[in-house]
């Protein structure tokens, strides 16, 4: 078991380890994920998401944009992206388009919160105490699905409930579509995708 402060100070290298997941929560920009680097890994994956220019990659919509010479530094986006940019991926994919769309996600909380009632700086509702309460919060999943399905830029927005859950995620999808279709269309369009080129991914 090793500890450090600085990923950099961590002994990748010595160790023989290529891989690193960085999932503190502590080191989300691509400059300080970079410390593994200095500390001998050779490739970082960042489980959630990331700022600073590190490309942002999600399986099934726009992991084959990928190259190994020059993504040293990865983002996997967060759980809400994951279930996101699958859908609207086949959505785009399929013909259907996104003109403007509306997710909410239901989501477990998370350590950032309160375990009582107190003051939140950022935002009031943060205030409340997690464990007993449902808080609307913000979400920047649909700000990520524009950064892996580009043709989708700027015509999500949404927002998160918190829930006093151990772990659950869902999301709600309302969108606008770019032609004429119907419901049944749609299911069937998802349904094919998740036994061909989404299976294992979308199901």
């Amino acid at each position: 078991v090793k500890a450090q402060r600085n990923p950099a100070d961590l002994p990748w290298g010595k160790l023989g380890v290529d891989y690193v997941i960085e999932s503190t929560g502590l080191f989300t920009a691509k400059k300080a994920a970079e410390g593994h680097l200095r500390g001998g890994a050779k490739k970082v994956v960042i489980s959630a998401p990331a700022s600073g220019g590190a490309k942002t990659l999600v399986m099934g919509v726009n992991h084959h944009e990928y190259n190994p010479r020059e993504h040293h530094v990865v983002s996997n986006a967060s759980c809400t992206t994951n279930c996101l940019a699958p859908i609207v991926h086949v959505l785009v994919k399929e013909g259907f388009g996104v003109a403007t769309g509306l997710m909410t996600t239901i989501h477990s909380y998370t350590a950032t919160q309160k375990t009582v009632d107190g003051v939140s700086v950022k935002d009031w509702r943060g205030g409340r105490a997690a464990a007993v309460n449902i808080i609307p919060s913000t979400t920047g999943a649909a700000k990520a699905v524009g950064m892996v399905i580009p043709s989708t830029q700027g015509k999500l927005t949404g927002m998160s409930f918190r829930v006093p859950t151990p772990d659950v995620s869902v999301v709600d999808l309302t969108f606008t579509a770019t032609r004429d279709t119907s419901i049944q269309e749609i299911d069937t369009a998802l349904k094919r995708a998740s036994k061909t080129y989404m299976k294992g991914i979308l199901g």
